[in-house]
């Protein structure tokens, strides 16, 4: 299975998903899906895009957590106020951002990040 049918997986099987892409560490998306989607906003052509802004943070964090001998980084979430964001480290140089509308299921996103997260790592 490519990167690609497991991000279209992930996205098909979560309710209110806008986009999902596996990120570089460098900024740079390995794959990405978009979904149309009237509550995208901004974000409807691009998903990558926040993907890049907030890899940044995400580094920043991952420091953050080492620094405080919190162990490796697992999971974050942004809420904004037109979506949320779903950031899932899949390994050292990859990382995984789901976008989900306002009204998306959180916990379903979760869910399907933590259970495709194996293969992913297989096909790296």
């Amino acid at each position: 299975m490519s990167f690609e049918d497991t991000l279209q997986n992930m996205v098909r099987d979560c309710p209110g998903a806008i986009g999902i892409a596996l990120m570089g560490s460098d900024g740079i998306p390995v794959a990405q899906l978009q979904v149309e989607s009237d509550d995208a906003g901004e974000l409807r052509d691009d998903v990558s895009a926040a993907g890049i802004e907030f890899g940044r943070v995400l580094e920043d964090m991952r420091k953050a957590a080492d620094g405080v001998g919190g162990g490796r980084l697992e999971e974050s979430f942004v809420g904004l106020s037109n979506y949320w964001l779903l950031f899932r480290p899949v390994d050292d140089e990859f990382f995984l951002v789901v976008a989900l509308t306002r009204s998306g299921n959180l916990g379903k996103a979760r869910y399907l990040l933590r259970r495709h997260l194996e293969p992913l790592r297989a096909q790296l």
